[in-house]
């Protein structure tokens, strides 16, 4: 048995920060990196089904499409429990959109044959909650979103899975495996990393794979590959509070002379 959990390195802000000189995102000395909350409790969900049906030849395998940086949310994965880490990266996936990252990490799902994936519904800094979905679309194979509980027994050809609806409704589903699940907050509570897990991450395997040992042409990755650009990244004006007081009469005239200065009249 083997389990892919997709994972990403999220920027996580300072109060205070600058934008970049091209003004399409923020300047990253401003910026600290972790790995995407999400992601944790999907490698948690992996490390659980492992745990409790794998044997010592199943494996759990980490994957993120990131530069060198990236190493260290794929260390802390494999801190956790995890067997294997692989990170895509290369120059020409600068500028990839969720859509594009997808492409790669389905033929990285191709290489590898697993009998699940596991993503993050989103991730914390760019919620576009796309990637998952649409790496199952590439693979063509059925999926599920937002799942808040699983049943999974390795072999069954099967999972049991209960997502999260609108309105604070459940549906419980049945999934054909090979499958991709896209894995909610609280489905189960993540491990730290023992002082003995670190240690042993050091040691177990990261594969680096350039877009080109996919089999990827260099206009399917980058911006070229990718049906998204990023315009321009700022942030929004904050928003003022005034207290009004003085009397009923005093109050109504302040609220109109707001309106009317809105309105620039």
């Amino acid at each position: 048995m083997k389990l892919i959990v997709t994972v990403k390195q999220v920027a996580v802000l300072d109060d205070d920060f600058e934008m970049r000189e091209d003004g399409k995102d923020v300047d990253r000395e401003y910026c600290d990196f972790d790995l995407n909350e999400w992601d944790d409790y999907s490698v948690e969900e992996a490390m659980r089904v492992k745990e409790e049906f794998g044997s010592e030849a199943d494996e759990v395998v980490v994957v993120t499409v990131g530069s060198l940086e990236a190493d260290d949310v794929l260390r802390k994965c494999l801190a956790k429990g995890a067997d294997r880490g692989i990170r895509v990266w290369d120059d020409a996936l600068e500028g990839s959109d969720p859509v594009a990252v997808a492409r790669v990490l389905a033929k990285v799902v191709e290489r590898e044959q697993p009998e699940m994936v596991l993503t993050g519904v989103q991730a914390s800094d760019h919620a576009f909650a796309q990637t998952g979905i649409c790496l199952a679309a590439f693979l063509g194979w059925p999926h599920a979103a937002v799942v808040s509980h699983l049943d999974y027994k390795p072999g069954a050809g099967e999972a049991l899975a209960r997502r999260e609806l609108e309105g604070g409704l459940e549906e419980e589903i049945t999934v054909q495996c090979p499958a991709v699940l896209t894995i909610q907050l609280g489905i189960n509570s993540p491990r730290y990393a023992s002082l003995r897990g670190i240690k042993q991450a050091a040691a177990k395997p990261i594969d680096v794979l350039t877009h080109a040992d996919l089999g990827l042409e260099g206009a399917q990755v980058g911006e070229a590959g990718s049906g998204a650009r990023v315009r321009r990244m700022y942030a929004p004006e904050r928003a003022r509070a005034e207290m009004i007081e003085g009397t009923r009469a005093e109050q109504a005239a302040r609220i109109v002379q707001i309106i009317k200065e809105f309105r620039g009249l």
